[in-house]
């Protein structure tokens, strides 16, 4: 250990005596009735030391007031050099800053907001490749083209420069627009991997709603198959009574909404009554003349025997 070293380790006898000096200097600074008592100091190097109080303002446990003070070599006067709020060893400290696209959560996002992707995002890949080149038969040719970007110039209106350098027809974008490949980045093969361990950890096998259902969505009526690869271990939960209604279910997902799991028994249709008591039986006031009951008589034969 060298000789400076070892002097710039030991407090300087005038500078560390300065605690008046040092306690005026933060009291000047910090709010009236805020600065402690004196904690203990510091060498900050050849005549230099710094001064530590307890600060008393609420919200600050643990910080200390630093007043540094110094002087110059063979003088006896000591003067302020700074006076700063630190924390301590104990000092009450905010968390450490997390950039916004780690602390962002699903559901977070609302109306408005906007979500932007890295350009080397790991679960996106090309729609398409290539680049936006000219034709080989186009009148302005990529060694033209070049020429231009070289000398920094353009191309003004006129024969054959009116051209566009890379013409809308024929180049990589417009024929995957004309494809329907509008898209140009799509599923990475790590993001579907992704995807599906978190729709997995979310709606699969191992869920308790899984160990306790009857059957697996693969044979629920309200399961709606997926296109591409992820139809083959997943699809789409139907059924507005099923706490996955409208998620992305795993095939080996279930919960007691299964289609089949519980049929509803028809009601049971009551027998034919004996009597109809619901209709009326007309009875004639005459009897009808072949049924046989009473023997058919004319009026005249009636009116004698007194009858009406």
């Amino acid at each position: 250990m060298s000789a400076a070293t070892t002097r710039s380790r030991t407090p300087d006898r005038l500078c560390a005596e300065a605690v008046d000096l040092a306690r005026a200097a933060a009291e000047e600074a910090a709010a009236p009735g805020v600065v402690g008592e004196h904690s203990g100091l510091v060498s900050e190097g050849d005549r230099v030391v710094t001064h530590f109080f307890e600060c008393k303002e609420l919200g600050y446990r643990g910080w200390r007031w630093a007043v540094t003070v110094a002087r110059a070599s063979r003088a006896k006067l000591v003067t302020l050099d700074e006076v700063v709020l630190l924390p301590g060893p104990d000092a009450l400290l905010a968390p450490e800053w997390v950039p916004w696209s780690e602390r962002l959560r699903p559901g977070d996002m609302g109306p408005g907001d906007l979500l932007p992707t890295d350009a080397e995002d790991l679960r996106l890949e090309p729609g398409y490749t290539g680049e936006d080149e000219p034709l080989p038969s186009a009148p302005v040719s990529e060694e033209m083209a070049e020429l231009v970007e070289a000398e920094d110039a353009e191309l003004t209106a006129g024969t054959p420069s009116n051209l566009p350098v890379a013409p809308t027809r024929g180049s990589i974008a417009a024929v995957a627009e004309e494809l329907g490949m509008r898209r140009a980045r799509v599923l990475s093969r790590y993001g579907l991997h992704v995807a599906a361990d978190r729709w997995e950890d979310s709606f699969g096998a191992a869920t308790p709603m899984a160990q306790a259902a009857p059957a697996p969505c693969a044979s629920c009526g309200f399961l709606v198959p997926l296109g591409g690869s992820l139809g083959q271990a997943f699809g789409l939960c139907a059924n507005e009574f099923a706490p996955a209604d409208g998620r992305v279910v795993s095939l080996s997902y279930g919960c007691g909404g299964h289609s089949e799991a519980a049929v509803m028994p028809k009601p049971p249709q009551p027998a034919a009554p004996v009597i109809d008591e619901t209709r009326v039986d007309p009875f004639p006031l005459r009897p009808a003349p072949d049924s046989g009951s009473v023997p058919v008589l004319a009026d005249e034969d009636t009116a004698e025997l007194g009858h009406s």
